[in-house]
């Protein structure tokens, strides 16, 4: 394959366009490559402690939130995130602040520089961007969101310095298998011997406890060693291996998978208490602070959400029966084709009056006449609407005031339905 011509005016847009094609393949997982260019760029060992977030739903929202935590707290952090939804610059904010056009391509030009011709990928070639303008901004605490998996995803060349685990469902089968026990060996690469690791779900797969047991990572499992208890208010209590906390303040985000990851992280938080110290009041200014479009989000009726395997549908489903809206829900779906499309129709479809189908670009995206077909083999049904836009457009058109319209399936379909709220 011939090298992609490097961008003339280094535009970010130009940018991502070039290292799209810098790969024969899109995933390539694998620590060989992206290890040498980072260490070529001084990247290794980390320069500051380092969190990092590993599972299948919940990763972003524990990021987030470590990271406001961090920095109410007064320290100077990083966070590296992804997807992203509406710009790529959502996915490295230093101290708060989204990354700049300018800063994101200075950190790809050094990665260009450093990598001597080895191919990366569009996720490895972003990574170490963030770790490059991490190290440049001399941040002093980073918390790293893993991309897919552990074991072999670009963010794993960073020995982090506690590890978190917000939950591991089924998702990305070709990848890291088809069963809890497979996936959680993979996800728990990103422990380490004698650090900390954090499970914040209470199903713990066998192959996560006897990793960690096998390569000496002290666990710290939700309902073992630390438990959360919520109270009518919405206020909730937390105690772990030598703290409490008690009345703390409801997570910004809404549903009760959001105290979940919140106890997680705080279990992470008080892991790293010997490297970055964090008071009881940081934690406090930074939980109604928790904010992150497309989970759950309020927007008048909308509700958008970036819900597309089934576990994340089952949390959806019960924060829509939490709400005390009077109406009617409809649906606004575009999907990825190797989802579990039919399953995560099932576990929706007793909530919906009706479903507008929208389809996704090629070729992961599914058109929406295929959507169509697979939804119903999961028992919902509804309109081919063609593009989100329009799937959006025609179910105002027929929703009722009292009603509420969701629009889920993936990040792509939030973020054009978000888009079009703009035009």
């Amino acid at each position: 394959m011939a090298a992609p011509d490097k961008p003339a005016h280094r535009s970010l847009d130009q940018w991502l366009a070039y290292q799209e094609k810098l790969h024969p393949r899109a995933i390539e997982l694998g620590l060989e490559r992206v290890r040498t260019v980072a260490q070529g760029l001084g990247l290794l060992p980390a320069h500051c402690p380092t969190l990092t977030v590993a599972g299948t739903n919940g990763k972003g929202s524990c990021v987030a939130l470590a990271a406001e935590i961090f920095r109410a707290a007064g320290y100077r952090t990083g966070r590296y995130s992804s997807p992203h939804l509406l710009r790529y610059n959502e996915r490295v904010v230093i101290d708060g602040r989204e990354a700049t056009d300018d800063e994101l391509c200075a950190a790809f030009e050094a990665v260009e520089r450093g990598r001597a011709g080895v191919p990366l990928t569009y996720f490895e070639f972003g990574t170490l961007a963030a770790l490059w303008l991490f190290r440049q901004a001399q941040v002093e605490v980073q918390v790293l969101e893993v991309g897919l998996g552990g074991r072999l995803d670009a963010v794993n060349i960073v020995d982090a310095d506690c590890a978190l685990i917000a939950s591991i469902g089924i998702d990305h089968v070709d990848w890291l298998g088809n069963d809890r026990e497979r996936i959680g060996f993979e996800k728990a690469g990103v422990l380490r011997a004698g650090k900390p690791a954090i499970y914040a779900e209470r199903d713990l797969p066998r192959s996560v406890l006897d990793h960690a047991a096998k390569i000496g990572a002290p666990l710290l499992w939700v309902g073992r060693d630390y438990r959360y208890a919520l109270h009518a208010d919405g206020s909730w209590d937390w105690q772990g291996p030598g703290r409490a906390y008690a009345r703390l303040p409801a997570p910004g985000l809404s549903g009760a998978v959001q105290y979940q990851n919140a106890a997680g992280v705080l279990a992470a938080t008080q892991a790293l208490q010997p490297l970055v110290p964090v008071a009881e009041s940081a934690i406090r200014a930074a939980l109604p602070r928790l904010k992150l479009p497309g989970r759950f989000q309020r927007l008048g009726p909308l509700r958008l959400d970036v819900a597309h395997n089934v576990e994340a549908a089952r949390v959806l489903a019960d924060n829509l029966r939490a709400e005390t809206a009077a109406g009617r829900v409809w649906l606004v779906l575009g999907m990825y084709a190797d989802k579990p499309v039919e399953e995560f129709c099932a576990t929706l479809a007793p909530l919906i009056a009706g479903a507008y189908f929208a389809g996704l670009p090629p070729p992961r995206g599914l058109d929406a006449e295929t959507l169509a077909r697979r939804a119903a083999a999961g028992g919902l049904r509804g309109i081919v609407a063609g593009s989100v836009q329009e799937a959006l457009r025609r179910a105002r058109l027929n929703a009722a005031p009292e009603d509420r319209i969701l629009v889920c399936g993936s990040f792509l379909t939030v973020a054009a339905a978000a888009e079009g709220l703009h035009d």
